[in-house]
């Protein structure tokens, strides 16, 4: 069994900056193989953000190329967690952000692509708002 804590988020305006931060906990831990967020903005269906595996392998949707940045914390190696560091922030970025975390197999450059579903232990999402 897997938990997931998100933290981070906020309001900002356009051009600004906004960090996300997750870990998984829980027995599960170190069967853990791929972290990151999908969001979901209102209206529309939840899309990939950024996504790593424990190979190394980081992916970013094409949107957010360049802006942000998804980390794992590697001072710890038996801790489990990531950050999302957001920069130049647009008002299409405003939706709610969350953490994902799965133990098995999956390629996340295919996941990236998807809404997620297929995918096992979720935060309880972060808002972002950006305004123009």
């Amino acid at each position: 069994q897997v938990h997931v804590r998100e933290s981070g988020g906020g309001s900002v305006q356009a051009g600004g900056s906004l960090s996300l931060s997750c870990e998984a906990t829980g027995r599960g831990l170190k069967a853990v193989y791929l972290m990151g967020w999908f969001r979901q903005a209102p209206g529309k269906e939840r899309e990939g953000v950024a996504l790593l595996n424990m190979d190394g392998l980081i992916v970013y949707t094409d949107a957010v190329k360049g802006r942000f940045t998804i980390s794992r914390d590697t001072q710890d190696n038996t801790k489990k967690a990531v950050s999302l560091q957001m920069n130049s922030l647009k008002p299409d970025d405003t939706a709610v952000y969350y953490c994902v975390v799965e133990t098995s197999m999956f390629d996340i450059k295919r996941v990236i692509h998807t809404d997620g579903q297929e995918l096992k232990y979720w935060g309880q999402g972060s808002q972002v708002t950006v305004s123009s």
